[in-house]
């Protein structure tokens, strides 16, 4: 591995783990508000911030692990992320 293609993954890691973390907070407090008022917009929001995030640590678990194509490991997070941002806009229109 080059100098170069290892600062390119130290990178990717770092923003993977930022993404993780951002996700995680965001999925725990939507979920903490969805406990207080029992909103089934709220509750929808953070499963799929929950779907989005968990494909971002799955791509990683792919890519680092699995050593398959790198095209692989984005299709999984593609997946996840459309899947995601399905259940996000759902949310949105949810009648109470």
């Amino acid at each position: 591995m080059t100098p170069n293609e290892l600062g390119v993954t130290t990178l990717v890691t770092v923003l993977k783990t930022v993404t993780l973390l951002l996700g995680g907070a965001i999925t725990y407090y939507t979920y903490e508000a969805y406990l207080r008022t029992r909103s089934r917009s709220l509750q929808l929001l953070g499963v799929g911030f929950g779907v989005v995030t968990v494909g971002a640590l799955t791509a990683g678990i792919v890519d680092r692990f699995l050593h398959v194509q790198p095209m692989l490991a984005l299709a999984v997070e593609s997946a996840f992320t459309a899947v995601g941002f399905a259940v996000i806009l759902y949310s949105l229109y949810v009648q109470e």
